[in-house]
């Protein structure tokens, strides 16, 4: 197995990230696809007004990227969506269920999984315990959990850290354990905040082969928020476009990437850091 491949037979296994949930089968070809949907989502902090009105749709078995300047509010949106912030304005929706101002634990029980610019990881924990205990957090035995984290760590090829605390890791281990704590909880939709942030080009590599088989795999629907331009073009479907809280554009890798305003707010600056910005 090659690093960052995902073997799981067609089956969905879950995703966390501090919240993810179960077990099914992938949905391709499937009409009825999940979604989830941000209508007219607005965000305020003490008059300052982070999100305007933003609204975009994930349906199960896509990516899509979310991009845009930093303070653009790219952040702030998955924390709405996954709890974390109330909104101020808007909804939030999987399918027909209006999820808005449920508390984090309920949101994740409905199959939303997070992760998190930093890597929240229990660091006196053995990598084992860390995934059982995510997967025991929504409702799994002790003993199921401990199977699938087995599992997990021996399709990740990290079986031989089961036993090392957490925190001992290499941060691209780290990342690697975080995706996988994930993935034991089973969502239908995945929240993923820079999973490449701190890792070198070769661990990047890693983790774009395992996000594709995630979504070849599994089937969840992935709203993932990255400054690596070549993973993203790479590896989503379509781009969503924030800049000062509010959309700025919307579309396929190619039409985003031709965007004039998208260029201007953003694209242009990440060309001059020496960014990669097409596939």
């Amino acid at each position: 197995m090659r690093p960052g491949e995902l073997h799981l037979d067609g089956k969905v296994m879950g995703l966390s990230g501090e919240g993810v949930v179960g077990m099914m089968s992938s949905t391709e070809g499937n009409c009825d696809v999940s979604k989830l949907i941000v209508q007219r989502v607005t965000k305020d902090f003490a008059g300052l007004r982070a999100l305007y009105e933003v609204s975009l749709e994930v349906r199960q078995g896509e990516v899509l990227g979310l991009i845009g300047p930093n303070g653009s509010g790219k952040t702030t949106l998955l924390n709405v969506i996954s709890g974390l912030l109330p909104v101020s304005g808007g909804h939030v929706l999987v399918d027909e269920i209006d999820i808005t101002g449920w508390a984090p634990h309920r949101i994740a029980r409905k199959r939303i999984g997070r992760t998190f610019q930093t890597v929240h990881l229990f660091g006196a924990l053995t990598v084992l315990e860390n995934i059982e205990v995510a997967a025991v957090g929504v409702g799994m035995s002790r003993r199921r959990a401990g199977e699938r984290a087995q599992s997990l760590l021996k399709e990740f090829d990290m079986e031989r850290t089961a036993a090392l605390p957490a925190g001992t890791l290499a941060f691209g281990q780290q990342r690697r354990v975080e995706v996988a704590r994930a993935l034991a909880m089973q969502p239908r939709f995945m929240l993923l905040d820079e999973p490449a942030a701190g890792l070198n080009e070769r661990e990047c590599d890693e983790m774009l082969g395992l996000l594709a088989s995630v979504r070849e795999k599994i089937g969840c629907g992935v709203l993932v928020v990255d400054h690596d331009m070549r993973l993203i073009m790479r590896l989503c479907d379509r781009i969503h476009v924030l800049n000062y809280g509010r959309t700025i554009a919307e579309g396929t890798c190619e039409e985003v990437s031709q965007n004039p305003e998208v260029i201007e707010a953003y694209l242009g600056s990440a060309e001059e850091e020496g960014e990669v910005v097409s596939a």
